[in-house]
C-alpha cells in the first residue's frame, strides 16, 4: 500500500512539473501573416526570429541559452508575439516547401541582408523596431535588452 501510495505521488509531482513548464513555454508560430495578425489584435510588438537551425553556431546557442528556457516564456507572454523563421541546411532538416515559401517571404521583408541569427522587433503595423542577434549572458540578460529596446520605441 505504501509503494502504491508513493508511486501516485510521484506521479503526481512529475505531471505537475510537467504541466508547469508547459505554461511556462513561449508559443511560437511560423507565420508572419498570424504574427501581424495577433500583434494587432492584442497591441503587442512580434518578436521574429530568424536562424539556421542546423549550421548557425549562434543561432543554436540564443535557441538554448535563451528561447528554450522556461524564463524566457515567462517573460514574453505578456510581451511579445513569437514568431519563428528557420532556413535549416541539412537534408534531414529540410521544411515542407510551403514552409520554405512562408520564411522565404519573411525573410524579404525583415530580414534583407541573410543575417543569422536576426531577431526583429515588429510594431503591430509593421515598422521595424529594433534588430539584434545573438548576445551572451543567458536569459535574464537576453530579457533585459529586450525590455531596453521596447523601451526606445
Amino acid at each position: 500500500m505504501r509503494f502504491l501510495s508513493f508511486c501516485l505521488l510521484l506521479l503526481l509531482t512529475v505531471t505537475c512539473a510537467q504541466a508547469q513548464n508547459a505554461a511556462a513555454s513561449a508559443t511560437w508560430t511560423t507565420d508572419l501573416t498570424t504574427a501581424m495578425q495577433q500583434a494587432k489584435a492584442t497591441n503587442k510588438p512580434v518578436l521574429a526570429i530568424f536562424s539556421g537551425s542546423d549550421w548557425c553556431k549562434p543561432c543554436i546557442m540564443l535557441k538554448e541559452e535563451v528561447f528554450d528556457k522556461p524564463e524566457f516564456g515567462q517573460f514574453a507572454k505578456d510581451k511579445f508575439v513569437l514568431a519563428r523563421f528557420d532556413f535549416p541546411r541539412a537534408r534531414k532538416n529540410k521544411l515542407p516547401a510551403a514552409q520554405t515559401k512562408v520564411n522565404e517571404q519573411a525573410a524579404a521583408q525583415f530580414n534583407k541582408e541573410g543575417a543569422f541569427p536576426l531577431v526583429v522587433l515588429i510594431s503591430p503595423e509593421g515598422k521595424v523596431l529594433a534588430k539584434t542577434g545573438y548576445r551572451p549572458g543567458g536569459v535574464a540578460a537576453y530579457d533585459a535588452y529586450l525590455t531596453q529596446l521596447l523601451a526606445k520605441r
